[in-house]
């Protein structure tokens, strides 16, 4: 089973392809995907993907909807081919011949102020509380929380620096002060148990050189819901939405959300007043401004 980058057979195309996402600063994950689906490709055609014709594609992009692949995994598959397509053999003519699939967005699941305190508060030890206060805390994406290092925490003006943010994109999210209590606190413990380094990870794995992964993270998560008796669906991406409709239900600004999250857009932003609850209970409807007279030609009851 292929399960990093480096497990996925070495050819001059794979190399080209890596040098070009690491000049992007492509997050590891992104090269992880857009390597293995270049070579599903390849597979299918059962030659070198860069002999391939805008016909082979076509018909790859059929066979791939006749056998039921979920849409996101189609708009991966997309972004990949047309990343390899224009920047790796610059065949720009080829990627135009690639089509995304429309995927209705759906609503994200949001937990209330005092589910996200139930779900900290049933982590089962200190670092895995450190983590998913971080993700809900400074509203950091799973790979964020994951790739932080000790020397990420600018105390004196209490920012997070997320040098590996999506895209390659670098950001400064907040820093609580709970959450540097608690960062300090988890830095004596690490210390002690001798997995903590002041050049390392703030989250080492299962050997203290490697950082914890988000499959490890995501199921961080799963088992704090279920002590804390959630029943919603909810991974680290949770705690990330939870954040972001919060500080909106709060009263922040929607550009000063979008700069803490690291969104390009904001019309992706401005997706989280969907579900900004408190925000929309907040709003005076029209109707309760009209002075309701009775109609004096309808009788009164009675």
């Amino acid at each position: 089973m292929i399960t990093s980058i480096s497990d996925i057979p070495v050819s001059s195309l794979r190399q080209r392809m890596i040098d070009d996402m690491n000049l992007r600063r492509f997050a590891r994950k992104t090269q992880f995907d857009y390597v293995r689906h270049v070579a599903r490709f390849a597979t299918y055609l059962g030659r070198p993907p860069d002999t391939a014709t805008a016909e082979d594609l076509r018909q790859f992009q059929v066979e791939q909807r006749d056998a039921g692949l979920g849409v996101p995994t189609m708009n991966s598959i997309v972004a990949a081919l047309r990343f390899f397509f224009t920047h790796t053999i610059d065949r720009p003519d080829l990627s135009r011949k690639l089509h995304t699939v429309k995927n209705p967005r759906s609503l994200p699941i949001v937990l209330s102020p005092d589910e996200v305190a139930r779900l900290l508060g049933a982590t089962t030890c200190l670092k895995h509380k450190a983590a998913l206060s971080v993700a809900y805390g400074a509203g950091l994406r799973a790979a964020e929380v994951t790739m932080l290092k000790v020397s990420d925490i600018d105390s004196k003006r209490m920012l997070l620096r997320v040098e590996r943010g999506k895209g390659g994109r670098y950001r400064n999210a907040l820093l609580p002060a709970d959450l540097l209590i608690l960062l300090r606190e988890w830095w004596k413990v690490g210390r002690q148990q001798g997995v903590m380094h002041a050049d390392g990870w703030l989250f080492p794995g299962m050997h203290y050189l490697k950082p914890l992964s988000t499959r490890q993270l995501h199921r961080i998560v799963v088992d704090a819901a279920e002590g804390a008796g959630i029943t919603k669906r909810v991974g680290p991406h949770t705690l990330r939405h939870s954040f972001a409709t919060h500080l909106l239900e709060d009263g922040v600004d929607i550009r000063i959300i979008q700069a803490l999250l690291g969104h390009a857009n904001l019309e992706t932003t401005a997706f989280y007043t969907t579900v900004a609850t408190r925000t929309a209970r907040a709003v005076i409807s029209p109707l309760d401004k009209l002075v309701m007279l009775p109609d004096p030609q309808v009788a009164p009851d009675g």
